[in-house]
């Protein structure tokens, strides 16, 4: 009899876990398990292989319960199970089973048939209802006929009155001019902010509490003002913009990161049939389908002078804009989720899988400080300054970290699930965190417990991205919002002082799941 054995097993749930988006867990049994390591080729196994081995399983036990001498008795009255019951009995047990289900059903039959007698009887009397019904069903659509009479009379005046107004814009060129200019205001303000360097009214995705507020309408981009860059070979894991604003960074499951050059050019065009400029930065030689070197994460100084990169492989790796390796950071033994610059550029922050925090002296090119605090793999960091900083976990914690400190210097705890992601506000005084347990908080240093606790999405949240307004900014007169993405496929903007939603945005089709954010600094473009 064939068996299946503990390695293919394994693959099996991993396959299981990517593809029901579980990433972290995914990440950890392959790390554990050794999966890039097995001899078994991704490429036979189709999508949902687990669930179809379980099922196929399930019921291939149930057809044995079934199974007896009389082959038109199984025909006839084949008996489903449940699966708890096809997994805790045996067979013997699930054919007893049967038998009691076979004998209900006769008697369910008997009653069956007495029953129909009396739905016949039933259905004449229901006949002199439907009459009856019909008869006020008349008398009311009836009355609703003299409701819609009544409100086309409205609507006519209505026109009436339209009619006399358009006439008294005909008299008033200038202000007719105006309404239209704001009517058209989202059409202009792209050219406007070219030729000025501000906005001067909202835009799709900007921040505002007026009544002209026209955010909710998401801006469409035509396929013709697409640039595709093409060139890695897996999926591309993290994706970032140099300060400069010419260069996107890349990273891949096929073990490179590329640097592109985007001149305005390129967009002008339509990225068609025009050189792209890239430069590939490989982190293994060879072969590039080691699962351990994945890339996962990435992130430019301040200067946008050197790109950092983590791996699956727990090394950072610090490259110039040239393509060079500069640096190869090595300390972590689990792969690096997120890896941060602080602001002055000269430490790096990583979190590992491993369950720490690393700060590394980017000049000295060794590790400064390791914190050891959390109870399971780290899954975010973010700078507070340039000398402390946040870290959240799979353990439910967040710890705010100093330099030099050998205890955190702040603990939240109040999530009930992984908490994903943190982000400090411009100013560094709140901190915000998302989780799988469905809700974002915001959280500040002077209290333990969390100042709102933001609960309207219906899934697990996995990005929050702060406004750039609000005091610290070069808008300190808007309001500070926050936003958050959610596996409900929606975006919400909330209200930071009140710990209110604002708006939802629902412009995602097809119920994908919502990754990542990232808010413009000059157009406040979400």
């Amino acid at each position: 009899m064939t068996s299946i054995t503990s390695v293919e097993l394994n693959y099996l749930v991993f396959r299981y876990l990517q593809e029901s988006g579980f990433t972290h867990s995914a990440f950890t049994l392959g790390y554990e398990a050794g999966i890039n390591k097995c001899t078994i080729d991704g490429s036979l196994v189709p999508p949902g292989a687990l669930i179809t081995f379980v099922q196929k399983g399930l019921q291939y036990l149930e057809m044995e319960a079934n199974l007896s001498n009389n082959d038109a008795e199984m025909d006839e009255d084949f008996s489903f199970l449940q699966p708890l019951d096809i997994i805790t009995k045996d067979v013997n047990q699930l054919r007893q089973m049967v038998k009691e289900k076979r004998k209900n059903i006769q008697k369910d039959r008997i009653k069956d048939r007495d029953k129909d007698k009396d739905k016949e009887v039933e259905r004449e009397h229901e006949g002199e209802r439907g009459r009856i019904r019909e008869k006020e069903r008349t008398e009311k659509e009836k009355e609703r006929e003299k409701e819609r009479e009544k409100e086309r009379e409205k609507e006519r005046e209505k026109e009436r009155e339209k009619a006399e107004s358009n006439k008294e814009r005909e008299k008033q060129p200038e202000e007719l001019a105006y309404r239209d200019m704001v009517l058209d205001q989202v059409d202009k303000d792209v050219a406007r902010h070219e030729e000025n360097g501000t906005l001067a009214g909202p835009e799709p995705m900007d921040i505002a509490t007026t009544s002209t507020f026209a955010s909710h309408d998401a801006c469409e981009i035509h396929s013709s003002e697409v640039t595709i860059l093409e060139g890695h070979t897996s999926e591309v894991c993290a994706c970032a913009w140099s300060p400069t604003g010419s260069l996107l960074a890349s990273g891949s499951g096929d073990s490179t990161a590329r640097i592109w050059t985007i001149s305005d050019g390129l967009f002008k065009s339509g990225g068609k049939n025009s050189p792209l400029n890239v430069l590939v930065l490989k982190h293994v030689k060879g072969r590039t389908n080691e699962k351990s070197k994945d890339v996962t994460t990435l992130d430019w100084n301040g200067e946008g002078t050197l790109l950092a990169t983590g791996s699956y492989d727990g090394q950072a790796r610090i490259w110039t804009t040239t393509g060079d390796l500069r640096t190869t950071l090595s300390k972590h033994k689990g792969p690096i989720f997120s890896l941060k610059w602080n602001k002055k550029g000269d430490y790096l922050l990583t979190g590992s899988c491993d369950k720490t925090a690393i700060v590394w002296d980017v000049k000295a090119e060794e590790w400064k400080q390791q914190f050891e605090f959390h109870t399971g793999p780290t899954l975010d960091v973010d700078w507070r300054n340039n000398v402390s900083f946040a870290t959240s976990s799979t353990d439910h914690m967040i710890y705010v970290c100093r330099i030099g400190e050998t205890r955190p210097i702040k603990t939240f705890a109040g999530h009930q699930g992984e908490v994903n992601c943190v982000k400090w506000d411009p100013t560094g005084s709140l901190l915000a965190s998302c989780s799988d347990d469905i809700t974002a908080k915001i959280w500040c240093m002077k209290q333990d417990k969390y100042v709102h606790d933001l609960r309207e999405h219906s899934k697990e949240i996995y990005a929050i991205r702060w406004s750039p307004t609000g005091p610290g900014t070069n808008n300190p007169n808007q309001q500070l919002v926050l936003a958050s993405a959610s596996f409900d496929s929606t975006v919400k903007l909330w209200d930071v002082e009140q710990g209110k939603l604002l708006y939802s945005l629902n412009g995602h089709r097809y119920r994908p799941q919502i990754c990542s954010l990232f808010v413009s600094c000059s157009t406040n473009i979400l």
